[in-house]
């Protein structure tokens, strides 16, 4: 039988301390919700009192009935003080959640430095919080904070501070590798001494990533002893961030053997570290080990060719144990079997001898050397190869497109758009305003093509990316642009490429409606009364 590890998520707490993530107490909520769908053991939510969203966050997550438990975080009380007076303690027991995590002092130049008091006192600090706490029934979790940096420093006063916890009653001893830069040998050395002479507490490891190694020591941790790890979801956290649970979990149970998660909540792994990033409002890194977008994506066509014959070739697992999928990019470098196997996935039969098949290589090669890029603009792709197949049909023609943009002091800019457009044999005159060119255009196609096609009412564009492909040109240079759309049941990204922003952009842009209408049924003139609209030039 394997052994268990409890996982411990802080992303409600030290994932909050990152730069630029700020989360509301409805996104903390949603959050812990999907943490708990995962199957998480431990969601530290926040400081109970400390603010009006940590507040809220522990009054309304009681309603949610998760199976997690919810731990409320706090500091042991102040220096020449009584644990039972101490606001913050007071505050825990409080809350409402089940389990506290306390942090505490381990390294004397921090004892003395930081909080300026003695050693033998931050050792009745800690002892009087945590059986404070005990007292009124709650499971505590110590985190013995700069542990390693104080163990290699000053390891008697270090591991005196573990026992005078686990003397007052703490149910877990969580060494702490708070500066992150300590080395996995050494996690590994520290954490096998300490477990011969720690019996009565349980011990946990949390690691921060300022040498890109928290991942590693919490392994190396694992491996010598520890019973629990703490991290946070994308490795979010103050500075360099915290481990990275979504590559902990899977290296701990794909690889070592332990037990984390049950196989079905690992395989919601991918569809979390997403749903979190989206309500974080962060960008998930695409090469992301396990669960980025890229962690199972073949480009070259080597690679490509070898994996279609068995994926074993260039994949150490089955993406779908946590809940990813195989990709194959398709750009410059790709063969045959990139597009053949594009094509399969789109379920499109495609010999990789025939004519098609090398003319659709050969095309995408043409335009890369452009500065187009398809490995992220799928809706792009597949339409180059249903064309090549004879499978798109052309629902509308553009004939022409003028935009107006005007600017008068003291005014917002006005951007008024006209197009026209032949729509089932009919000449298609539209105009829309927008806060911008490409918003106008964006407009004016929609007015022009919901009349035939309504469901294009429910698309929408999500995103807009410009980049500049020839810096030395400066202003006159080539830019790709990237327009992401959506609907209420799918997301697709296409991509344009000019020397001209308006046209690039207008490029993906049509694309992306050309998208939508793929299985679109053929217009029919009398399916949209435009004459009377004003629309229509007989």
């Amino acid at each position: 039988m394997s052994t268990a590890i409890s996982i411990f998520d802080t992303t409600l707490r030290d994932g909050t301390q990152g730069e630029g993530i700020s989360l509301s107490a409805d996104d903390k909520l949603k959050i812990a919700k999907k943490l708990d769908d995962l199957g998480v053991h431990y969601i530290e939510g926040g400081i109970p009192g400390s603010n009006s969203k940590d507040i809220e966050f522990f009054k309304r997550v009681q309603e949610l009935g998760l199976q997690a438990k919810i731990v409320a975080f706090g500091s042991t009380r102040r220096k020449n003080s009584i644990a039972a007076e101490d606001v913050n303690l007071q505050r825990i027991l409080e809350s409402g959640a089940q389990a506290a995590t306390l942090v505490g002092k381990s390294w004397d130049f921090h004892v003395h430095t930081a909080l300026q008091t003695t050693l033998e006192e931050n050792l009745s600090m800690i002892y009087d919080s945590i059986a404070f706490l005990k007292q009124g029934g709650m499971e505590v979790i110590f985190d013995a904070e700069h542990f390693f940096d104080g163990y290699k420093n000053n390891p008697e006063y270090a591991l005196a501070v573990l026992k005078k916890a686990e003397e007052a009653g703490a149910d877990w001893l969580v060494m702490c590798d708070t500066n992150g830069g300590t080395m996995p040998h050494e996690i590994r050395e520290i954490v096998t001494t300490l477990h011969s002479q720690l019996t009565r507490s349980q011990l946990g490891i949390h690691t921060h990533n300022d040498c890109e190694l928290a991942v590693a020591n919490t392994l190396s941790a694992v491996q010598a002893g520890a019973r629990q790890v703490q991290g946070t979801i994308n490795g979010y956290g103050e500075r360099c961030g915290n481990a990275n649970l979504c590559s902990v979990i899977p290296n701990l149970q794909l690889k070592l053997g332990y037990d984390c998660l049950d196989d079905d909540k690992l395989k919601q792994l991918s569809n979390t570290a997403r749903f979190v990033s989206e309500v974080a409002n962060v960008n998930m890194p695409v090469n992301q080990p396990y669960i980025g977008n890229a962690a199972f994506a073949h480009k070259g066509g080597i690679h490509v060719s070898a994996i279609l014959r068995d994926s074993r070739t260039y994949e150490h697992i089955s993406p779908e144990l946590v809940g990813n999928k195989q990709r194959v990019l398709v750009s410059e470098l790709a063969g045959q079997s990139n597009v053949v196997s594009k094509a399969q996935e789109l379920g499109i039969t495609l010999d990789p001898s025939s004519d098609e098949a090398r003319g659709v290589i050969s095309r995408i090669k043409e335009l890369e050397h452009q500065g187009y890029q398809f490995e992220g603009a799928d809706a792009s792709l597949e339409l180059l190869i249903r064309e090549a197949g004879g499978e798109v049909k052309e629902m509308f023609s553009f004939e022409s497109f003028k935009v107006l943009v005007e600017k008068t002091a003291g005014r917002p800019v006005v951007s008024e758009a006209f197009l026209k457009l032949n729509v089932a044999g009919t000449s298609v005159y539209t105009a829309a305003e927008g806060n911008g060119p490409v918003n106008a255009l964006d407009n004016a196609l929609r007015k022009a093509l919901s009349q035939y096609f309504p469901a294009l009412r429910d698309m929408h564009l999500a995103d807009y990316k410009v980049r500049v492909l020839d810096e030395k040109d400066a202003t006159a240079a080539k830019v790709r642009v990237l327009i992401e759309s959506k609907n209420y049941e799918d997301v697709w990204s296409n991509v344009g490429v000019s020397e001209n922003v308006i046209e690039a952009s207008w490029e993906a842009l049509l694309d992306s409606f050309r998208y939508a209408l793929l299985e679109a049924p053929t217009p029919k003139n009398e399916q949209a009364d435009l004459t009377h609209q004003g629309l229509v030039n007989h």
